[in-house]
């Protein structure tokens, strides 16, 4: 597959992904390989990372005091929520957000929560509608686990899973995962359980990394933060 990316004439700002199907070679994408690791040297992204993540850190923490209190104070259990994901070279880690359930599996089964879940509390509702539980992901950030953009990591279960149904879905592993991606700012980021909709994650990914520059990272967190901030904001 050959992917190319393009401004959307109808909506400025936005990119709109067109695949070609030149070749379907069998063996290991060798061009987004050696991209990738253009990404992982990148010694730009990674000092961007640091800046951003240590300043948001910094200008959130009232924000992180307060939301740590709502959750103590609504239902017992931990302030954070650690889950193992897959990292770059799927190397595993512990992701920590803010603990938005009744009900914590950090270290056990995985079970995909669903809408109206009953073990969603009501601060974790608003936490989940504006992405506010993805916080505590900047210390991964400061740790080198994550970037700020990237492909967004999915629970280890569900990247096994996927990764006997989807080609080339293991190139996502190619890079750190991202707090934010090309696929979240183009519409495919909450629910997981549509495998089409995975499908569409997987070629932004891709796409990402056959594309990745400084400008698109910062065209990337620009749209995040305007998605969750603009006026359409919940």
């Amino acid at each position: 597959m050959d992917f190319r990316v393009r401004p959307n004439s109808a909506a400025s700002g936005e990119y709109v992904l067109h695949a070609e199907v030149l070749s379907t070679p069998k063996g290991p994408d060798v061009a987004l390989q050696s991209k990738s690791i253009v990404i992982n040297r990148s010694i730009v992204k990674r000092w961007i990372d640091v800046l951003v993540a240590s300043l948001a850190l910094f200008l959130l923490a009232p924000a992180g005091l307060l939301i740590a209190l709502a959750i103590k104070i609504e239902s017992r259990g931990p302030v954070f929520f650690w889950q193992l994901r897959y990292g770059r070279n799927r190397s595993s880690f512990y992701i920590c957000k803010f603990r938005s359930m009744t009900v914590t599996e950090s270290r056990g089964d995985f079970t995909q929560a669903s809408r109206n879940d009953a073990r969603v509390t009501r601060i974790g509702r608003f936490l989940r509608r504006t992405s506010l539980d993805e916080l505590p992901q900047l210390w991964n950030v400061l740790r080198g686990e994550m970037s700020l953009v990237g492909p967004r990591p999915h629970a280890i279960a569900m990247d096994d899973a996927f990764a006997e149904v989807i080609h080339n879905f293991n190139d996502r592993h190619l890079v750190r995962p991202g707090l934010t991606g090309l696929a979240q700012v183009s519409g495919y980021r909450g629910p997981t359980e549509a495998l089409e909709h995975i499908e569409h994650r997987v070629s932004h990914d891709r796409l990402y990394i056959s594309k990745w520059s400084v400008f698109l990272d910062m065209k990337i967190l620009a749209q995040t933060v305007f998605a969750l901030t603009g006026p359409n904001a919940v």
